[in-house]
């Protein structure tokens, strides 16, 4: 076993036991280690996001998920926790017994489990989502995560209810390792272009660059489809990526193209650009060649159109035998050369919607002046102790281990994590919680770190003008960490049962909106802590969130329900008492009664509706017992109310609202 791995290994360790140490006792280290694999797949573009997802119980585990709407798959992960430095071997047979619980839980899943689920669960949304998209799901990657070395990792596949294909994959600590320290910071995509169709015919470009070698090609569409489906958003350069899956609705010029006139489609679209490492292929006499195999593709612009002639071939049942897609094809002599050409291909290349240079990274100029501030503002000291310390801002994931590995003697790695506290490092994806959750955006939040930080970046660059990160806003920045680090310990001590990354955006957002903002940041930060009357209001206002994210419309799913719009607009409008919280504010007195024209929105929207609707709605409620009998009474009296040229009231209308929003669940159409 090499240095570098026992020292990634114990790292890896460390960073659990600091996690459980800032979670809390009753953290499961379990899910610590769930959590922290997912970001490194992240990181490594193996997953666009993951969600931790604990449970346990009659042959059956799951620890975590993530679901690929674009190839619609889902990921279930379930993670052996060995807690060894160094690291030791897993047996064959614990890694088979953890895959068959897996399955044991997808397949109970599809039949039903969540009905003896206990609601109040994640697990429970999990199940329950799977129940609903059964009969459209047709693969299920089950992973397992470890912090041990596992021998053998090569495992059947194997075919449920008929149509759903399970595979299994095994990332260990060795395999993280290697993949982490490649530096591609991704494992390669080798595509065998015989494995799923044919191999391509292509002009090179006629003359030699040092830098670089481009091929024209077409491919036909349907092998474009099934190298979508094998690798799915993986195909896609991680800028490209993001950004569509912050905006990438399905253009309906494509889809109408595709749909309808297939054969014209090379006519019409632009086509792909995309990148490789290396070729294999057949050279003919009349400089024409024959790919075979392409090493690390890479779609850099063209990623809408790929998922659209996926999404119209799997939705639609589109027919693809006359379509084709031009791609040019570009491989890269020099691999130091990538980071810098492959931008600029994605920022020049005339796609559907333009990518903006330097967008969606990590390195934007952004975040490289938050990295410095981080490292030159010292926080003030707290407790009477004259000691100052940092917030070390980790703009790419390891540099905080990297910087504590330089220092060359057990004391000076003791003194760097004494001013560099690790309760006081953040990630990027925390940044863009912390600040999308100020922004009130709760809702964005909740659909999970990368999804929420592609948003997040985008907001960033729209606004590039306005935003100039200097000494204030690291300081504002670093109140909002610790108004949200401490307002996950305070729900935390709530035993909700679950959804505490919900109920702390939620919460943050509502104390925002409510206060216009007002909240002392500038305490905050000077005291580096919240107040007893900040930490009252938050434990109040998340005993409301709580109740109202669990009443998702048709007892619906929970985990999804907060990510809709409306679930936040709809709480934002409610009044929560709360008792001395204007000593908490700056300027503005914190308005208990306060609406915005939002609510005037919602009482005008279902002023609209026809009083027939309502009391059509109150008749079907009647005879189908669909709705509670409040509802049918509220659904009557609206259709009264209208008849008469009456407003409703706010409280009526936002009921209302959410009428209509369970009616839909339904399957009831308003005619």
């Amino acid at each position: 076993m090499n240095n570098g791995l026992l020292e990634f290994a114990e790292n890896f360790q460390q960073q659990i036991i600091s996690m459980a140490q800032l979670e809390g006792e009753e953290s499961f280290r379990e899910d610590l280690l769930t959590e922290l694999f997912i970001d490194y797949l992240c990181d490594l573009s193996e997953l666009d996001d993951g969600s931790i997802c604990s449970y346990r119980g009659r042959g059956m585990q799951v620890n975590g998920f993530s679901f690929s709407e674009e190839i619609n798959k889902m990921y279930l992960f379930v993670s052996g926790y060995l807690a060894y430095s160094p690291p030791e071997t897993v047996r064959k047979s614990d890694v088979e017994s953890a895959f068959k619980r897996s399955v044991n839980f997808l397949v109970k899943s599809l039949k039903g489990l969540h009905l003896s689920m206990e609601e109040a669960s994640p697990a429970f949304d999990l199940a329950l989502q799977m129940f609903e998209i059964k009969e459209s799901l047709s693969k299920v990657e089950i992973i397992y995560l470890t912090d041990g070395l596992v021998r053998s990792n090569v495992y059947d596949e194997i075919l449920i209810n008929e149509n759903i294909t399970v595979t299994f994959q095994v990332w260990d600590i060795e395999r993280l390792y290697r993949s982490w320290s490649s530096g591609k910071q991704r494992e390669i995509i080798e595509v065998d272009l015989k494995k799923f169709g044919n191999s391509i015919k292509c002009l090179p470009m006629p003359e030699e660059n040092p830098d670089y070698k481009t091929y024209l090609a077409i491919f036909p569409g349907q092998v474009l489809v099934n190298i979508y489906g094998e690798y799915g958003p993986r195909l896609l350069e991680r800028n490209v990526r993001s950004f569509l899956q912050a905006r990438g609705n399905v253009n309906k010029g494509i889809r109408n193209t595709i749909k309808n006139e297939p054969h014209m489609f090379l006519a019409y679209n632009n086509g792909l650009s995309a990148v490789a490492e290396s070729l294999e292929y057949k050279a003919f006499d009349n400089g024409i060649i024959e790919l075979c195999k392409i090493k690390d593709l890479q779609i850099v612009n063209g990623g809408q159109t790929t998922a659209s002639i996926y999404n119209s071939y799997k939705k639609d049942n589109a027919h693809l035998a006359e379509l084709y897609v031009q791609v040019k094809l570009t491989v890269i002599n020099d691999p130091q050369k990538v980071d810098s050409i492959v931008p600029k291909i994605s920022e020049y290349a005339n796609n559907q919607n333009k990518i903006q240079g330097a967008d969606f990274s990590a390195n934007d100029p952004f975040h490289v002046k938050v990295e410095s501030l981080s490292r030159t503002v010292w926080a003030p000291p707290v407790d009477g102790s004259q000691r100052q310390t940092k917030w070390f801002y980790e703009r790419a994931r390891g540099q905080y281990m990297d910087e504590k590995g330089r220092a060359s003697t057990p004391g000076q790695k003791k003194q760097f994590e004494s001013l560099n506290p690790k309760n006081q490092l953040f990630t990027k994806t925390d940044l863009a919680k912390y600040e999308n959750t100020w922004n009130q955006l709760p809702h964005i939040v909740s659909r999970g770190a990368q999804k929420n930080f592609n948003e997040f970046t985008i907001l960033i660059n729209e606004n590039s003008d306005k935003v100039n990160p200097d000494k204030k806003y690291f300081e504002d920045l670093i109140a909002k960490a610790i108004l949200f680090k401490r307002t996950e310990k305070l729900v935390q001590e709530q035993k909700y049962g679950g959804y505490r990354a919900n109920i702390v955006t939620y919460t943050i957002a509502w104390l925002s909106y409510k206060t216009n903002k007002k909240i002392d940041l500038s305490k905050i930060w000077r005291e580096q802590g919240l107040s007893k009357g900040l930490e009252e209001a938050i434990i109040t206002v998340s005993r409301n969130v709580h109740q109202h994210i669990i009443k998702a419309p048709g007892n619906g799913n929970i985990t999804e329900w907060c990510k809709k719009e409306e679930c936040w607009n709809i709480f934002k409008t409610g009044n929560i008492p709360l008792e001395d919280f204007n000593i908490e504010l700056i300027g503005d007195k914190f308005n208990e009664g306060s609406t915005d024209d939002f609510v005037g929105d919602i009482i005008n929207e279902i002023s609209c509706v026809s009083a027939q609707t309502w009391f059509d709605i109150a008749a079907w409620s009647k005879e189908s017992n669909k709705l509670l009998p409040w509802q049918r009474s509220l659904a009557f009296s609206l259709g009264r109310l209208n008849k008469q040229g009456k407003k409703p009231t706010e409280k009526q209308a936002i009921q209302g609202k959410r009428i209509l929003t369970e009616i839909e669940t339904m399957d009831y159409r308003i005619l």
